[in-house]
């Protein structure tokens, strides 16, 4: 169990991000924008705080031989007031970790952090504005370093299908249209389309054929949009290749 002046408290309440690590009396501070703890990995990922506590606890072991460190294992205050056990967790470590996640809860640990980060730029932007230590960023500055920061982010959440196809690509393979074979794969039973989305057939989600790939834009006002499908692995062309009889290779 941590030491007492490793103490974290969080506030549970109704908030859009339920835990708040909130500053103690010795000075320590919970989050600071660069670390993030168990419990919001937990609510960020739909998960119960139990089984992510196991899953990291799996994963010490490798990080320690590789890294030659522990996790930061911490206390919180729970909402009966009492002790319970927390990671509070790097950058790194949570993207570590995210690795046995699946792709959608990876995609919101990862663009999580992206706010984190945006968020801590724009406050030390702030604070130097404040100093008087230089003129607020010209527009064309802030809109470089937004995308800098959610080009880092998207490059690491899309690596996985850095070289799949879109089925647009692929539909030009077949010579047809992108509707045509969307029509034609999910009447084959091959894909079906739920929530806005195309998605694999359940029974053949374990074959690698697809992968999903994310986007994210800001409109004028600056709200964020995320979308994410699904990509064409190299098999999943080949799969397609062998159901629809058109030889594309």
């Amino acid at each position: 169990m941590a030491k007492e002046s490793d103490l974290l408290l969080a506030k549970i309440n109704s908030s859009k991000m339920k835990t708040t690590i909130i500053k103690l009396e010795n000075g320590n501070v919970g989050n600071d924008n660069q670390y993030m703890t168990s419990l919001e990995i937990a609510e960020l990922t739909g998960k119960q705080h139990y089984h992510v506590m196991e899953a990291i606890r799996k994963m010490e072991p490798a990080w320690v031989k590789v890294n030659e460190s522990k996790f930061r294992l911490v206390e919180y205050r729970d909402s009966k007031g009492e002790l319970r056990p927390c990671y509070q967790l790097t950058k790194t470590e949570c993207l570590y970790i995210a690795t046995k996640f699946n792709d959608e809860a990876r995609a919101r640990l990862v663009l999580r952090w992206e706010e984190l980060e945006r968020a801590e730029a724009l406050k030390k932007q702030e604070i130097v504005n404040k100093g008087g230590l230089a003129c607020r960023p010209a527009p064309r500055e802030i809109l470089r370093l937004a995308d800098e920061i959610i080009g880092k982010g998207l490059r690491m959440l899309n690596e996985g299908a850095e070289d799949t196809l879109t089925a647009t690509q692929v539909a030009k393979t077949f010579n047809m249209s992108v509707y045509d074979f969307n029509t034609v794969v999910r009447d084959m039973g091959i894909q079906y389309r739920r929530h806005g989305r195309w998605n694999i057939s359940d029974d053949l989600v374990d074959r690698d054929l697809v992968r999903l790939r994310t986007h994210v834009s800001y409109s004028l006002k600056g709200e964020r949009k995320v979308r994410t499908y699904m990509t064409w692995t190299l098999n999943g062309l080949r799969y397609l290749n062998s159901k629809l009889g058109y030889p594309n290779f």
